[in-house]
């Protein structure tokens, strides 16, 4: 069969198993696994191979760049230790907990007698350190979890993709016998890190620049195109980190280039392109994991497997709890509530499979490294992925009943009614339209807000609260924008100098994560602060 029929027929499959996925209510990226292991067992047809080139070449930086792309800077910068935390030191200690855990746990299994070096269990460790939450983050969007908590996830697994990936290749090199220092080790990391995140500010700012001198929508989505593949390919070709690379250069493009050069209109479709370019590379890649993974070769070793994955949850519930335990005392600290679920969140996914699959043909163990890294991808994607929106709802963490979604709408309509209303009155004064359509339009829009103001009139209040909660998150967050920008303003103007205004901004960033973390405390602390100025001036 050639290629493009099997692309074609993927595509199929990924329309079909969506559709299914949101019938029965089960995470899109479960559904594609759970189908490509059925296409895959079946035989109905031949799909591509899941290797290192093709994961490299097509999937990674497409995927990288369109997440990279959304994320605000500024939010990153405010979150900045527990992101940082959890993706580079973090990495390593899973890496270090999941191989020695691994290597204990394995020792107590009848019938397996496997003696594996810690050179290849660090290996194994590395391979499945990195995560890939794009199930999660989809799941957590449509629930209305926390931003803050969406927000850790899908930063954390874009920068602990690079750095999983150089550990990788360290810990190889080590396995094949050269001799390397820690010291040595170190400086190599900082020196791939470093170089990939250079490669990545040159190409995202000049991506930018030209994208601020044109006026076409069509060249700017291919400049992004470029700015995606060629940030990876150039780090690549350097020995640098290519994820780094993308990963930098999506920061410059969504939060520099689409800012300062794009109009409303090229944004908008810069941002649909790219989010079906997401749809698409990941409907793809889920679907080739479920082709990847053979069943009966992983049931032959399912004891070592489930040795493997609770190594790698353990050595995952190690980093969020101790990362947590020493934030705790800090701005950026975690809600306690969201620890487990970070916890659930580490999903492994296509990276680990091309990690493993990317071992020299003659590397000691390579088989059975494979399987056990395939058995861990499909554990955790089928037990964290099933588990982890009831798990939340139970912890209280995904929040968003369907009575406050019908408040918010027929709400959002009163709005629209209204500015459709002002918008006609403005027409009107100008006197150079038709008065009677604007009469047939004017009596539309007034039905539509009395029929919203009915509709909301009559829904259950027992959300009253949720409600108010939200609105007070809005317009808190919303304030403190606003102080942001004029602190930043009267630092131009000369009126704040460096040190009182990088104060008043830390400041400043310390209450948008305590209102993004904890918006129920912020509002009783403010309610309780309301109610003693009340009792004071009545007193």
């Amino acid at each position: 069969m050639i290629p493009e029929t099997a692309i074609l027929y993927l595509f199929v499959a990924a329309s079909l198993l969506s559709v299914l996925a949101n019938r029965f209510r089960i995470p899109y990226t479960v559904a594609l696994v759970l189908g490509g292991l059925i296409l895959g067992a079946l035989h109905l047809f031949q799909a591509p191979v899941l290797t290192h080139d093709l994961v490299f070449t097509l999937f990674l930086p497409g995927l990288i760049f369109e997440s990279a792309y959304h994320l605000s800077f500024s939010a990153l910068w405010r979150d900045r230790l527990a992101i940082f935390g959890l993706a580079v030191p973090g990495v390593l200690i899973s890496m270090i907990v999941t191989a020695f855990v691994f290597l204990w746990s394995s020792q107590y299994l009848p019938g397996l007698n496997i003696v594996m070096p810690v050179s290849i269990a660090l290996i194994f460790g590395a391979a499945v350190a990195a995560t890939d939450p794009i199930s999660v983050v989809s799941m957590f969007r449509k629930l209305q979890a926390p931003a803050r908590l969406t927000f850790i996830v899908e930063s954390e697994s874009l920068l602990n993709d690079g750095t999983a990936i150089v550990f990788f290749t360290l810990f190889l090199a080590l396995a094949e016998g050269k001799m390397v220092s820690v010291s040595a080790l170190g400086i190599q990391f900082f020196a791939v890190v470093g170089g990939g995140a250079l490669v990545g500010i040159v190409i995202g700012w000049l991506s930018s620049e030209i994208i601020k001198r044109v006026n076409d929508g069509m060249v700017e989505i291919t400049i992004t195109i470029l700015a995606a593949y060629g940030s990876f390919l150039a780090a690549m070709q350097m020995d640098y980190s290519g994820v780094i690379s993308t990963v930098v250069a999506g920061l410059i493009c969504g939060n520099y280039g689409a800012k300062r050069g794009m109009t409303a209109s090229v944004k908008m479709a810069v941002d649909t392109f790219w989010e079906y370019i997401g749809f698409a590379l990941n409907s793809l890649i889920f679907l080739l994991v479920g082709f990847t993974i053979h069943l009966p070769d992983l049931l032959s070793i399912w004891p070592l497997i489930l040795a493997a994955y609770v190594a790698v949850t353990i050595a995952r519930a190690a980093v969020i709890y101790g990362m947590s335990g020493l934030l705790s005392r800090t701005r950026a600290k975690i809600p306690a509530a969201w620890n487990f679920v970070l916890v659930l969140g580490g999903i492994r996914g296509a990276l680990s499979m091309v990690l493993a699959l990317s071992l020299p043909h003659n590397f000691p163990h390579r088989a059975l490294l494979i399987n056990l890294v395939f058995g861990v991808v499909l554990l955790t994607i089928l037990i964290q992925g099933l588990s982890i929106s009831p798990l939340a709802r139970i912890l209280k963490i995904l929040g968003g009943s369907q009575a406050s979604q019908d408040f918010e709408m027929q709400r959002m309509r009163v709005v629209l009614a209204q500015v459709g209303n002002h918008e006609i009155g403005r027409l009107r004064q100008e006197g150079l339209r038709d008065g009677h359509a604007l009469d047939v339009l004017a009596t539309y829009y007034q039905r539509e807000q009395e029929d919203a103001e009915k509709k909301l009139a009559s829904l259950d209040k027992r959300d009253d609260k949720l409600v108010l909660q939200g609105d007070f998150s809005r317009l808190y967050r919303h304030l403190l924008l606003k102080e942001k920008q004029k602190i930043l303003d009267a630092r131009e103007e000369g009126m704040l100098s460096e040190a009182s205004c990088d104060q008043m901004l830390a400041d400043i960033d310390a209450n948008l994560l305590e209102i993004e973390s904890q918006p129920e405390a912020v509002m009783e602390h403010l309610l309780a602060m309301q109610k003693s100025a009340e009792e004071i001036t009545t007193a």
